[in-house]
């Protein structure tokens, strides 16, 4: 069995998903500080096949994130016959999926070594983070934006800029309260919710006349 994650070109096979649970739940258990001899004992393998499969630790560290982060996803939608009920739902979609994984508990562990370790200087797993999981689920919306103004759904002048708007709308201030060990309650209900608010907000903000009279007829 295999989930189409890139990792060095390939796609990861069961086992190799087995690993990188692994390591995300020693992330919760250790707070973050895991070695690739403790990977191998959790995961029942030898450590020459974390370094054959991931390289060095921060290769495992960057294909853990790259993990985590493949599990926020736009709907599906034809960039073709994209209309606003496509273009509404999969906004919904993304960010159901996006506040889903921000506020599970390895993606919150994950977040404060990160930040500890960027603070203690001597580690790169700040940028893997940035590089494999911000900056990479930017790229997994922004084709969905594009196609939104291709369409004339959407009016705005800078891709990057109406991401962030959207991520806005939709994190407001929930991570940074994670983060801080507050116990926010959000069930799936209330993330859906939240992620349907949002994107009426984010629509209501970037949207064109031809979106309003779409959600007006829906």
């Amino acid at each position: 069995m295999t989930t189409q994650i890139d990792l060095q070109g390939e796609t990861l096979t069961e086992r190799q998903q087995a690993v990188l649970d692994a390591v995300l739940a020693l992330m919760v258990e250790r707070g973050g500080d895991v070695t690739m001899t403790a990977v191998a004992r959790r995961a029942s393998c030898s450590k020459e096949s974390l370094y054959k499969w991931f390289g060095d630790r921060d290769g495992l560290l960057s294909a853990t994130v790259r993990w985590q982060a493949s599990k926020v996803r736009a709907g599906n939608y034809d960039r073709q016959t994209l209309d606003i009920l496509a273009l509404r739902d999969s906004l919904i979609r993304f960010a159901a999926n996006w506040l889903g994984v921000i506020s599970s508990p390895t993606s919150i562990a994950l977040n404060r070594f990160a930040i500890a370790q960027a603070g203690a200087g001597g580690s790169n797993l700040g940028a893997i983070m940035l590089a494999n999981g911000r900056f990479a689920i930017g790229e997994r919306l922004k084709p969905l934006l594009d196609a939104g103004r291709e369409a004339g759904l959407l009016d705005f002048d800078d891709t990057e800029t109406a991401f962030r708007s959207f991520i806005g709308l939709v994190g407001r201030d929930v991570q940074i309260r994670l983060l801080l060990g507050d116990a926010l309650d959000l069930p799936p209900a209330g993330i859906e919710r939240d992620a349907a608010r949002a994107t009426d907000q984010f629509l209501t903000l970037h949207g064109t006349e031809k979106t309003r009279r779409g959600k007006i007829n829906a």
